[in-house]
């Protein structure tokens, strides 16, 4: 009896959480999908940017609304969590490179013949702008430590618009590569490029909209999560070390 009573409490509190963020998140999944697929496929470039134009604000969204849902809960960002999610992460990008590495070990010659040479100042000013981000958010967590939260503010929000430019350069430089008829169908050097560099630019979609779900906290000037900081700028900080991965082999190796 006692079992059942237990038991009954135990239903009594069962609690299951709902969210409408995945579902946002899957169908921003999906029209990225059909975007690629009116661009390389039916060469559609009008319904391949409106696809990518209800996909990239429906992903940006979804995942700033999954955070800002958290942390409304009071479970914010675990920075031990992220540690392992990282790692995940990082043995993804792993699998890429490998996949890269053998690519073109076992090449005659590489890139393969016939291939544009891809542009080598643009690379490093992206990485300029990707450093300058982390090194923002780095002073931004230093003065939400210290109590600055005038200062912090405006070197958060300074990340987030470095974090805009560098997606905003990446965007660039693919539609640059791609009306040169250098597209991911090329070789098996562009469908290396466009799979690394694509699986990164992902990655920046997460950090920015992650940020941008701290951001009504940072703006309302209130009690700021310095833990959820600290966490997102951890992320934040993995997103650079792997932009130094695929700049240093994709362009310049």
């Amino acid at each position: 009896m006692a079992h059942d009573a237990h038991h009954a409490e135990g239903h009594a509190h069962a609690h299951w959480d709902t969210s409408v963020w995945p579902f946002v998140i899957s169908f921003g999944i999906l029209f990225m999908a059909v975007a690629f697929s009116f661009h390389f496929v039916y060469h559609n470039s009008f319904s391949a940017i409106l696809s990518l134009g209800l996909a990239l604000p429906m992903i940006i969204a979804g995942v700033a609304g999954w955070t800002s849902e958290a942390m409304g809960k009071g479970e914010s960002l675990s920075y031990s969590a992220m540690g392992w999610f990282i790692l995940a992460e990082a043995m993804i990008f792993m699998s890429f490179f490998a996949g890269y590495w053998y690519t073109r070990l076992h090449a005659d010659s590489w890139p393969p013949a016939g291939t544009i040479a891809l542009p080598k100042l643009m690379p490093l000013v992206m990485t300029f702008v990707l450093v300058a981000s982390s090194l923002t958010i780095h002073y931004a967590e230093h003065l939400l430590h210290i109590g600055n939260k005038a200062g912090f503010r405006l070197w958060y929000l300074l990340t987030i618009v470095l974090g805009a430019v560098f997606l905003g350069m990446s965007a660039y430089e693919w539609s640059h590569l791609i009306h040169q008829g250098f597209t991911i169908s090329t070789n098996s050097f562009s469908t290396v490029f466009f799979s690394v560099t694509g699986l990164h630019g992902s990655h920046v979609v997460v950090g920015l909209a992650i940020f941008l779900a701290g951001l009504p906290s940072v703006m309302r000037g209130g009690d700021i999560d310095e833990g959820f900081m600290r966490t997102a700028g951890l992320y934040w900080h993995f997103v650079d070390i792997i932009w130094f991965f695929v700049v240093s082999q994709i362009y310049y190796w």
